[in-house]
């Protein structure tokens, strides 16, 4: 049997990870500004994270959601208290596509309404429901549920206004930061009217942070630079440090029944022990503070780098264009020639998405190979 074709695969694995650096088998080191697209949220193989995946595995990895697991409540109580959203209900689950589809179907229960409002170059998953609302028909099925979504231009708060005016949408879905179409933000402005548009229409906000959030942007959500309260937040990504999870947070206000939602393995015991031990180390190591500060120094030494024509993004979740290079030249020029791991988005961004334990003395490493390999 064959490996089923799914991205174009470069020429290099790595065997070995430490911090923000990974090892092929010869030994090569790699610096990671990618972080294996923004899930390596603490770094590459962390001594307490291993230790407390380590230590459940060999206690119990598995078993259903038909029994009691306090780990499900020790990380929901953790959660709720780091990310400011302690009265939230917290529902686990595996992926960020399957967070995003369980957040439209409890907005759909929740108003009895069908349809959800999304965003223009909006990405929220590749399974039929997320990828619905994902303004890429290139990557959606034939088969699909588009009739249910429409969309608006980012940012056009008439356009959204006079969408949500018509009282027909479940919710409103929207990145905290647009990742995939290259780095892209919502004003503040933006969020906070479209925050109030969905109140007064009866429309529940729903924020994507599964890119966005796990403190990348210098606060735990992204949303929260522009102070809104979302009724649903749907995070993956960063949340276990590369073992699948995911979550999705919902308000007081939605009420709960039971059979609404379900899952085999989301929130198992071994994703559980991962995810608070992430919650544990960035507690610790204050990587939420150092994200703001290292992504504010990046971001201000990129933009003085003659030759570099766009520098967007918050904390370390940055996008940048360069003058004579398409994003796909200049991500081989620094993985081939200088040994630095960078993500892309469309033809000429590339995405900087590192784990939030960066250094400053990393990201000086990174400069300062960027200028020679753009000179």
């Amino acid at each position: 049997m064959k490996l089923f074709d799914v991205y174009s695969l470069y020429d290099i694995e790595p065997v070995k990870g430490k911090g923000s650096h990974v090892y092929t088998a010869d030994g090569t080191d790699y610096l990671d500004l990618y972080g294996g697209h923004a899930v390596i949220s603490i770094g590459h193989a962390h001594p307490d994270y291993v230790k407390a995946v380590a230590d459940q595995v060999a206690a119990l990895g598995f078993y259903s959601n038909s029994v009691q697991n306090s780990l499900q409540e020790r990380l929901a109580e953790k959660l709720g208290k780091i990310s400011g959203y302690p009265d939230y209900s917290l529902f686990l689950c595996n992926s960020g596509a399957e967070a995003n589809e369980n957040a439209f179907k409890l907005a759909s229960f929740t108003t009895g309404r069908a349809k959800i409002l999304a965003f223009g170059k909006a990405f929220h998953g590749r399974t039929f429901g997320a990828v619905a609302a994902t303004d890429n028909p290139a990557i959606r099925a034939p088969f699909n549920f588009t009739d249910n979504v429409d969309f608006v231009p980012l940012n056009d708060k008439e356009a959204m206004e006079k969408a949500l005016a018509s009282g027909e949408y479940a919710a409103a879905v929207i990145e905290g930061i647009q990742g995939v179409s290259g780095i892209h933000e919502p004003t503040e402005e933006f969020l906070r009217a479209l925050e109030k548009a969905c109140h007064d229409n009866g429309t529940l906000l729903i924020l994507d942070e599964i890119q966005s959030g796990y403190g990348r942007t210098g606060k735990f959500f992204a949303h929260q630079h522009a102070g809104i309260r979302p009724d649903i937040i749907t995070c993956a990504k960063g949340i276990a440090n590369g073992f699948p999870a995911a979550a999705v947070l919902i308000s007081p206000e939605i009420p709960a029944k039971k059979g609404m939602l379900g899952t085999t393995f989301g929130g198992n015991h071994l994703a559980c022990a991962a995810a608070i031990a992430v919650i544990d180390v960035m507690e610790k190591e204050n990587l939420v503070e150092n994200a703001r500060e290292v992504g504010e120094y990046l971001i201000s030494e990129l933009k003085k780098i003659p030759g570099v024509k766009d520098v967007r993004g918050r904390g370390l979740m940055i996008g940048l264009e360069v003058e004579g290079f398409t994003g796909s030249d200049l991500r081989k020029k620094l993985l081939f020639d200088h040994h630095i791991f960078t993500g892309g988005a469309g033809q000429y961004t590339v995405r900087l998405l590192p784990a939030l334990s960066l250094s400053k003395e990393e990201a000086d490493l990174f400069l300062n190979e960027f200028k020679k390999a753009i000179a």
